[in-house]
């Protein structure tokens, strides 16, 4: 084993941890990578700005890069607390997925009459995703792969034929495998069938995407600083001014790109909820262990559990593992799928004790062939399900 992307060796069964010896807690992704880009500065001082983006991540590098295509005389300045990519756009497991919703079910249960538009929405968006990547000339190891959602259980198989037919005449291209098939695709006795999603996922090497990003940003001149971490937001007569550990900056605009950190707004923060997941590399495969199992396609594989496990081929021969808990430490006109505010979370403690009963809900629920508590029941009825 080549090690760890983003987990630590703690709280794991002693016999596992006997199983991994040799396992090295490691960034796999960004572990000496002569594609990483060179650090930034940190804010010093007082600056000015059209527009602020708070945060160097996906969603942050994104944001500036339309904004600059849009308007490129405008102004725009990125400020990170720790460096690009630092968080969780650089340590994932690399699958970019057309969804919007999380998977078709989750959405089907909320938005059932905007699934239509919701499932075009999410192709034009990997559309332009793998757009941007080629007009950047980012190196990212992307593959336009597909993905195989395969039912490891019996029940997991239930609805994925309907599942398939109902993706198809809303304009999605995927396929409904039996046993036979998915067995010949990838050697496992555990697939009892699956949904092939053809073109609606693509893999990515996730640190070079955001440097690549990042290289990007630059080229159309957005000023980019380091190990700034934004303190408060402080509103003024004519913008806003925004005040980091060394420095700060005036500008028109904020956009908040922070993802699971706290966010400075603190009105946000009772609508978020940061969980992780482990993930786990192998070195690579020999000719023969990967002909014992066949995976010529390198399609993404996931299973169809509540909790489910993810995994790929990596660029290098070998297979990355990830997924199954989900972890959590106490402490205009549009779709209604994003004009409706969010439920809230409940305050501590109460949000610690709603997710452990939720994760061990849907344990259970895994164990006893998909059938969900009453608790899950609960969750369901007011469209507040959760998935790992």
């Amino acid at each position: 084993m080549t090690g760890f992307a983003g987990a630590s060796m703690e709280n794991i069964d002693p016999y596992i941890l006997r199983s991994l010896a040799d396992a090295q807690p490691e960034m796999y992704w960004s572990d000496s990578d002569p594609l990483e880009t060179e650090p930034h500065s940190a804010l010093i001082g007082s600056e000015t700005a059209e527009l602020v983006v708070v945060g160097a991540g996906y969603t942050g590098l994104w944001t500036a890069l339309l904004a600059k295509e849009a308007h490129p005389e405008r102004d725009v300045v990125i400020i990170e607390q720790r460096e690009t990519g630092a968080g969780a756009s650089g340590r994932n497991g690399g699958f970019v997925v057309a969804s919007l919703t999380h998977g078709f079910q989750n959405g089907k249960n909320r938005w059932p009459d905007e699934m239509g538009t919701i499932e075009r929405m999410g192709r034009e968006n990997l559309a332009a995703i793998e757009e941007t990547i080629h007009r950047y000339g980012i190196e990212c190891d992307w593959e336009r792969t597909g993905e195989i959602k395969v039912a490891a259980e019996p029940w997991q198989l239930v609805g994925m034929e309907e599942e398939a037919a109902e993706r198809n005449e809303l304009g999605d291209d995927v396929e409904f495998l039996d046993a036979d098939t998915v067995r010949r695709m990838i050697h496992s006795p555990t697939y009892h069938g699956a949904v092939f999603d053809h073109d609606g996922t693509a893999l990515v090497d996730p640190a070079r995407l955001v440097w690549g990003l990042e290289r990007a940003c630059i080229s159309l001149g957005v000023r980019i600083y380091e190990n700034s971490k934004v303190q408060w937001l402080e509103r003024e007569k004519n913008g806003i001014r925004v005040h980091t550990t060394f420095g700060e900056i005036f500008t028109d605009k904020v956009a908040l790109a922070t993802n699971v950190f706290k966010p400075v707004v603190r009105s946000a923060r009772k609508y978020i909820v940061p969980v992780y997941d482990y993930v786990l590399v192998t070195e690579p495969l020999t000719k023969a262990q990967h002909d014992s199992i066949g995976w010529n396609g390198r399609e993404g594989i996931g299973d169809a559990g509540n909790q489910f496990h993810y995994y790929r081929q990596t660029s290098d021969g070998g297979i990355l593992w990830g997924g199954w808990d989900a972890i959590y430490h106490p402490g205009g006109k549009v779709l209604s799928m994003v004009q409706k505010k969010p439920i809230p979370f409940p305050p501590e403690p109460f949000k610690y004790i709603a997710i452990q009963i939720t994760r061990w809900s849907i344990h259970r629920a895994d164990k006893k062939d998909g059938k969900r508590n009453l608790w899950l029941k609960f969750l369901d009825r007011f469209g507040l399900g959760f998935d790992s």
